[in-house]
């Protein structure tokens, strides 16, 4: 007889091990011949040498499936032992699984269109009004990166628009002045990543969420780094944000140029650098719409009322310039980048 331990590395245990130790349960009935007992993540088992190999080969199908699907029932972990695979029919189009066992997709034309420039680019602008998706499909292709070994951090970052007096002013510490700005993301990694495994995973800084400040200096190699808000950073910012870029490593930049919450005399970083860095080889250029927002029906609405009346704000100003050139100081992607309506 000889005695093994298992450590159930990325996964959460606690699914693993299903309510009441459900999942535990229906294992060792499956193991008569060996003696299992599960403490926190590591699986301690006893018997004989070849059973036991068997054992360990099943028990990483299953914490590899766990870690893919946030879940573990009964009907997949008798398909595992019996040597098949658990079948998913969302499998192909899946970018991760939320907590719930649910897939996460690309939900409309554009946000496909994300996805695919991920895939053949290293650093990807996308841009489009709230609710288009650009963000949380953002994290979803970092997730799924981090889920195959293909990084080995997330780092996702934000500006702070309002760093100076008013953040001062904020209690707590330094962490917690700057949570308030950046919880859109922990939202979004909350959906996908179970909440003790991601709190694991911010502790060992394997996924990082800092204020654009923060990167200054840094080289991040072997990550997905996203910026998101990226309207709201400077001319400066955003050229110091781009250059931290390393080896094995992906930048998505995601912004949306008609809520730029700048002073007047400051000209928002990502607009220039759209304009700047418009057809270099390896940076991609997406442009989501009202078409492609997935929240409640009234956000599209919202968006199609503002966006009707800055068009008549846009054609008064027209009226009053003699050039009859953009004003500047409310530019719109197509524009910029030289493209028409999708």
């Amino acid at each position: 007889m000889i005695e093994k331990h298992i450590v159930l590395e990325d996964i959460d245990p606690v699914i693993f091990y299903g309510v009441n130790n459900v999942n535990m349960q229906i294992i060792k009935a499956l193991y008569p011949k060996l003696r299992i007992v599960a403490r926190g993540n590591i699986i301690k088992v006893m018997g004989d040498e070849e059973e036991m190999c068997a054992f360990e080969e099943h028990i990483l199908a299953m914490e590899k499936h766990c870690s893919v699907y946030n879940s573990l029932k009964e009907e997949d972990i008798l398909q595992i032992i019996k040597g098949g695979k658990p079948q998913r029919e969302e499998a192909d189009k899946a970018l991760v699984y939320s907590v719930t066992g649910k897939p996460i997709t690309a939900r409309s034309e554009n946000q496909q269109k994300l996805v695919s420039a991920y895939e053949k680019n290293d650093m990807i602008f996308a841009i489009g009004p709230a609710g288009t998706g650009k963000t949380y499909t953002s994290i979803a292709l970092a997730v799924r990166a981090l889920k195959n070994k293909e990084i080995r951090k997330i780092i996702l970052s934000r500006p702070a628009v309002e760093a100076g007096e008013k953040l001062g002013f904020l209690p707590g510490d330094m962490k917690e002045k700057i949570d308030p700005y950046l919880q859109p993301l922990y939202d979004a990694l909350q959906d996908m990543i179970p909440s003790a495994k991601l709190q694991e995973m911010l502790e060992q800084n394997i996924i990082q969420i800092a204020p654009l400040a923060f990167m200054r200096g840094r080289t991040l190699n072997d990550a997905v780094v996203i910026l998101d808000e990226a309207q709201n950073t400077t001319q400066a910012q955003i050229k110091m944000f781009l250059t931290r870029m390393g080896t094995n490593t992906k930048m998505i930049i995601t912004g949306d140029c008609s809520q730029i919450d700048l002073p007047a005399s400051q000209k928002s970083g990502l607009i220039e650098a759209l304009r700047i860095l418009k057809g270099i080889e390896g940076i991609a250029f997406v442009e989501l719409n009202k078409k492609d927002i997935v929240r409640h029906k009234l956000v599209t609405r919202i968006v199609e009322a503002y966006d009707k009346d800055e068009k008549k704000k846009e054609e008064k100003r027209k009226c009053r310039q003699d050039s009859g050139s953009q004003d500047e100081t409310t530019p719109v992607f197509a524009d910029i980048m030289g493209l028409g309506d999708n």
